[in-house]
């Protein structure tokens, strides 16, 4: 056997893994096909559930050294009440999780590099620009790969996927993927020059046909996201479409947002679809998932990398444990993304529904939730982790119940 674990894709999961496992010493072989760290517009925003996740695998102090960012305020703006209104009711982020102060912002290409080099530095062995050719999956697997133009075949007792969403080692190993339909489309931008908006503030919101989030790296920069319809897919496409998808902030509810209008574009801006993807059993014999490559959820809640950082951690308790049994990560995994399905169903349909109708029932929910407090769990669910609220919260009937459908 060359090595006891074959990690293919370096990014945040992977290298996050890798970095565990070689500290345990573990013989690690992580395995990334690009030379260099990408912009992908998307995998920025920690939950502080996920935050106390990277606590727990020993990545936090890491992170903060690397420049990572905590938001502490939070302001749901809309178009059915006015910017006081929306601001009197600002959230302190402190208050999900004993000493976790808020959600971690870091940026994504410098995320995966500190933890590829992190990896690499605690023992792991660590190659780029490594094309996986074939896996196969079994009591005695292999992994194929192309690195510096020759072809090698390595031996191990585990393969971990940990290569995105169209993960090759997801489809070799025969794992169905299952999706839902999209529901939206989703644009990300990354802004720079962005001082007059506060740094340790993110905001929400909805006016028009449009929906935003924003989230705040420091010093000027902040992570944009924005919501608009299906049959808007070249709303945002071309040369000019920065520009347009930075004038969609200006919003009459949230004045702060002239702030985002005016900065400068720092990255690319991409367009995706809003909807979620699962699988049943992340796990085949010979083969583990972690991350994107065993399923995802609707990125209109932004819990990417909390849902990667809880697989690492439950995934790396269990390599810990010398007994291989992914069941328990299976079953845990399953319920957790079942959740967080609900959630962001309900988010997406209170947030990102656009019209009177709408409108009108945002403003409903800002006054019902205001007297029943369970109608709007399912952003507690999101901050502090789906696990810390009951089941019935989690149910096509609670759901009616907090969209009106009943």
């Amino acid at each position: 056997m060359d090595h006891q674990i074959v990690i293919v894709g370096g990014g945040i999961g992977g290298s996050a893994l890798a970095a565990v496992l070689a500290q345990r010493g573990v013989d690690v072989l992580l395995l990334e096909q690009t030379e260099v760290f990408e912009d992908r517009v998307r995998g920025e925003w920690i939950a502080p559930w996920g935050v106390a996740e990277t606590r727990r695998v020993g990545l936090y102090d890491l992170l903060m050294a690397a420049g990572g960012h905590h938001l502490t305020r939070h302001i749901t703006y809309d178009e059915s009440r006015t910017p006081e209104e929306a601001e009197a009711k600002t959230l302190p982020l402190g208050m999900f999780l004993p000493d976790v102060p808020g959600p971690l912002c870091i940026g994504n290409p410098h995320h995966c590099q500190t933890l590829f080099d992190e990896a690499v530095r605690r023992g792991a062995k660590g190659l780029r620009g490594a094309r996986v050719t074939e896996i196969q999956p079994g009591a005695n697997p292999t992994v194929t790969y192309v690195h510096n133009d020759v072809e090698k075949t390595v031996s191990c007792r585990l393969i971990v996927g940990a290569d995105g969403r169209t993960s090759f080692v997801r489809e070799r190993s025969g794992v169905a993927l299952h999706q839902d339909r999209p529901h939206h489309w989703f644009a990300g931008l990354l802004v720079e020059n962005a001082h007059a908006w506060p740094d340790d503030l993110q905001a929400i919101g909805t006016e028009g046909d449009f929906a935003f989030l924003a989230f705040p790296q420091g010093q000027g920069l902040i992570r944009l996201y924005g919501s608009y319809g299906l049959d808007q897919k070249r709303r945002f496409a071309g040369p000019d479409g920065p520009r347009a998808f930075l004038d969609a902030f200006r919003m009459t509810c949230s004045p702060l947002n002239d702030a985002i209008a005016n900065a400068t574009p720092a990255g690319p801006l991409l367009s995706y679809f809003n909807n979620d993807s699962w699988t049943d059993t992340p796990y085949a014999e010979g083969v583990v998932l972690v991350g994107d490559a065993a399923g995802w959820n609707d990125p209109i809640i932004g819990l990417g990398l909390s849902i990667t950082y809880r697989d690492v951690r439950i995934v790396g308790d269990i390599l810990a444990t010398g007994d291989w049994d992914f069941a328990p990560y299976a079953e845990e995994r399953a319920e957790r993304l079942r959740r967080l399905r609900l959630a962001a169903k309900i988010t997406s349909g209170l947030d990102a529904e656009f019209g009177e109708a709408a409108k009108a029932r945002r403003r409903r929910h800002f006054d019902r939730s205001a007297e029943d407090p369970m109608l709007g769990a399912h952003g507690f669910a999101v901050m502090a982790g789906p696990e810390t609220l009951p089941a019935e919260i989690f149910t096509e009937a609670h759901m009616a119940r907090v969209l009106e459908t009943a």
